[in-house]
């Protein structure tokens, strides 16, 4: 059975969720969430009939902060932690990391996504692409998918269900499939290819961190490559025009709702796709992703 646990982050709901996922061999998570929504995590493994210490395989899609920001609270309790060789590094030693989102969020840091520890190499599974690993009767496969992050993973769950992290993109309830785009990884082309090899599995059901389960597996996917090309089209001229990030921010905020009044989403929904995916990040990262396509031609 397959548990979507809502972490309600920043008091917004159905903006992240972790997968827990009951085996022969006890539960395994998919994601961990970030270090600030760890008590309301414990909280939710808890009513499951769980206590953390139970769980002993910690499946990251990537090493973003609101995906994997709480694995090493799982590697304290003797969890292993599987991820992806370039994110390898990081949990291992995330200073790198921390500095590098410190600089984004300042003071900001703490309250969004907690502490970031080490995880010791002993506890930490570093992946290879197709490497299979089998819990009893579940067995996870994993698929290399960069576009979003050059270190994600998709994790296939035998034979219909696959959690794909960021690269299956952002739906809240029966809402529009979005793009998260933040720096600094972003590449579309990369991006199309992880989805095409997603659709190539025929898998029944998505589970998405943001947010839950998804039947239309095709239709999802085809609505998610219209809008990465979409976004990425839309902040080219922008990026050419030499315009700043803070001055294009509100432009697409604009852009953006009216994609998602066009689609028919409640207001009320507006504010769970800003927090599960905030524009200003989108925007900065397909700057990015314009600037190096520039410098690469």
């Amino acid at each position: 059975m397959i548990h979507t646990i809502d972490l309600n982050f920043q008091n917004v709901p159905e903006a992240i969720a972790v997968f827990l996922i009951e085996t022969a061999d006890g539960p395994v998570l998919v994601e961990s969430g970030p270090h600030s929504t760890f008590p309301q995590l414990t909280t939710e493994i808890n009513k499951l009939g769980y206590e953390v210490k139970d769980i002993k395989h910690v499946f990251l899609t990537h090493i973003h902060f609101d995906h994997a920001g709480a694995a090493w609270a799982f590697a304290e309790q003797g969890a292993k932690v599987y991820v992806h060789p370039k994110g390898y590094k990081h949990m291992h030693d995330p200073s790198k990391l921390v500095s590098s989102a410190k600089r984004i969020y300042q003071e900001m840091m703490e309250p969004l996504w907690g502490t970031l520890n080490p995880i010791d190499e002993s506890n930490l599974i570093e992946m290879e692409d197709h490497q299979v690993v089998s819990v009893n009767d579940a067995k996870f496969t994993a698929h290399f998918t960069p576009g979003h992050a050059v270190h994600h993973i998709a994790w296939q769950l035998n034979d219909k269900t696959i959690f794909c992290g960021d690269v299956a993109g952002v739906k809240i309830k029966d809402g529009l499939v979005v793009p998260p785009c933040p720096p600094p990884d972003i590449n579309v082309e990369d991006w199309m290819a992880s989805i095409k090899r997603i659709r190539s599995l025929n898998m029944e059901e998505i589970y998405l961190t943001h947010f839950g389960k998804v039947t239309g597996v095709k239709d999802h996917l085809l609505q998610l490559e219209t809008m990465l090309n979409s976004w990425a089209d839309w902040i080219k001229p922008y990026y050419e025009a030499g315009a700043s990030v803070a001055d294009t921010v509100p432009k697409f905020q604009e852009f953006t709702k009216n994609q998602l009044i066009e689609f028919g989403v409640p207001k009320e929904d507006f504010s769970i796709y800003e927090a599960a995916n905030p524009s200003w990040m989108s925007v900065s990262g397909l700057m990015r992703y314009w600037k190096k396509r520039e410098e690469a031609a």
